[in-house]
């Protein structure tokens, strides 16, 4: 079953993540979102938003699933993150990112990975991962120290606290706080009005501002030490 879905909306793509109950980044979510960003980079609409469902924007890593992976597993889930968010973060297009709800780890990520931020009121957010016990892969850290000041990573990475729309639009994981329902109509115009500026520049100005970070992370991702073995037993136990 697809855990993915676009909808066409005047030249923008709009992605949904449909996997209940909480948009996991689990195996088969990530080879999906691989594939489906290869043919986006072929169509290459006028922009992109990517949203949620049910309540969820993405609740990052399954973690029920990630401590009964396979060493090789493990592996593939690793490399299938640094990919991801490598896809997103260097997507030539506007991206838009319509937080519908929770956006948690590597949910949260996700979103940074956009061009713009939009967020619901009422839902959490965080970047949780030192809590439960898994270090970042490569492009996780690497989206997270480019998109956010430095006290604001220091805050949210070495803290690994869930945090309101509120704190989240300060501390600038977020740009924009609305109420849930108006979230994806917003992100919709938001995307429109980027797509409306010269396309050809749009991709060269947003390599210039990215492409470094996103080389190194692409580069680092070849080796990233994770791949050695990612949740160890502490992780497992947390």
């Amino acid at each position: 079953m697809a855990d993915l879905s676009v909808e066409r909306v005047d030249g923008v793509a709009v992605v949904r993540i449909e996997r209940p109950p909480a948009n996991a980044l689990a195996p088969d979510l990530l080879a999906e979102g691989a594939e489906l960003v290869e043919r986006l980079r072929g169509e290459l609409p006028d922009a992109v938003v990517i949203t949620g469902s049910s309540g969820f924007f993405s609740g990052g890593v399954d973690l029920k699933l990630a401590p009964t992976l396979s060493l090789d597993e493990q592996r593939g889930l690793v490399a299938g993150i640094n990919r991801l968010f490598c896809d997103w973060y260097g997507f030539p297009r506007p991206v838009v990112a319509a937080v519908n709800g929770h956006a948690v780890a590597g949910g949260l990520i996700l979103a940074l990975c956009a061009d713009r931020r939009i967020g619901a009121r009422g839902a959490t957010y965080g970047l949780t991962e030192v809590r439960v016990g898994a270090p970042y892969p490569v492009a996780a850290m690497g989206v997270v120290r480019a998109e956010l000041a430095p006290s604001s990573a220091r805050e949210l990475v070495l803290r690994g606290e869930l945090i309101d729309g509120e704190t989240a639009l300060e501390l600038g994981a977020l740009d924009e706080l609305l109420e849930p329902a108006a979230v994806e109509g917003r992100a919709l115009d938001v995307a429109r009005e980027l797509a409306a500026l010269p396309t050809a520049t749009y991709e060269i100005v947003k390599e210039q501002l990215r492409g470094e970070a996103l080389a190194a992370m692409r580069d680092r991702s070849e080796s990233d030490p994770l791949v050695s073995g990612w949740l160890s037993d502490e992780t497992v136990s947390r």
